[in-house]
């Protein structure tokens, strides 16, 4: 291996990095905004009251029932 040669970093890499040079909290507030929507405890007694009120739909759906 030369000793000029580096390993290639795409644009998009670049650029992320670039942003995260600028702002070091990035990161931080990208965790956060996270805990916010996706990390948190699930209500079980709840997801199983919606498991049962689910309908079965019918086979061809645009069909009017008899």
């Amino acid at each position: 291996m030369p000793l000029f040669w580096k390993p290639y970093l795409s644009e998009t890499t670049q650029f992320i990095e670039e942003l995260k040079r600028k702002d070091p909290t990035l990161e931080a507030r990208q965790r956060e905004g996270r805990a916010l929507l996706w990390d948190r405890e699930q209500d079980r007694s709840a997801q199983a009251d919606y498991d049962e009120a689910v309908v079965a739909q019918q086979p061809y759906v645009y069909q009017t029932k008899a």
